[in-house]
């Protein structure tokens, strides 16, 4: 039931408030009915904005809030889809200084790594076949391998008109979020494999 037939369902009967759509008290209803559903048609929109996986409009408002592009000027945002995962990725992500947090750090990107820590070769504690790293302090490098190519893909509901149905985007953005990210008193090591 339209918002202008509720209106006419509600009112009291009598020749006062006439039924007729045509009349002027039907067209002021009318007038009224409309602006009802566009306060509700935005009212919708807004409960969907307030969710970042699906907001458009307040993206901007999203990103500022999480402090985005912040550091690392990263191309996500050549997509909307991107930036919306570089949003989500800031308010859900917890941090760490394990190597499945950097793994899907890479992931969010569209990117695969390979993580490497080094550790010293010890007496009594190492056996052999082992790697001869180095001294102590090798203990505080580690090394990240980038696998492939960052592939953003054009995504029904999720791009819109105006963006590339296949871009390439830089594999060097991770390796400003990789730095960012790293433990201050660790020394990273990035290569990149073809």
């Amino acid at each position: 039931m339209s918002y202008r037939e509720q209106f006419f369902a509600l009112q009291p009967p009598g020749q006062a408030l006439p039924t007729d759509p045509d009349s002027v008290w039907g067209r002021l209803l009318g007038g009224l009915a409309r602006e009802y559903g566009r306060t509700e048609s935005r009212s919708s929109a807004l409960v969907r904005e307030s969710d970042p996986r699906q907001s458009a409009e307040l993206l901007p408002d999203w990103e500022r809030v999480c402090g985005l592009p912040g550091d690392c000027a990263i191309a996500w945002d050549s997509t909307l889809q991107a930036r919306r995962a570089a949003v989500v990725a800031q308010l859900t992500g917890a941090g760490g200084q394990r190597i499945a947090y950097f793994q899907q750090l890479a992931a969010l990107l569209g990117l695969s790594i390979r993580v490497t820590e080094y550790r010293p070769f010890l007496t009594g504690l190492s056996r052999c076949g082992q790697r001869l790293n180095g001294d102590h302090d090798v203990r505080f490098v580690w090394s990240v391998v980038v696998r492939g190519q960052r592939v953003l893909r054009f995504r029904c509901g999720a791009s819109v008109p105006g963006e590339r149905l296949l871009d390439f985007a830089r594999r060097e953005d991770l390796e400003c979020l990789l730095r960012l990210y790293a433990p201050a008193h660790t020394v990273l090591i990035i290569g990149y494999e073809e």
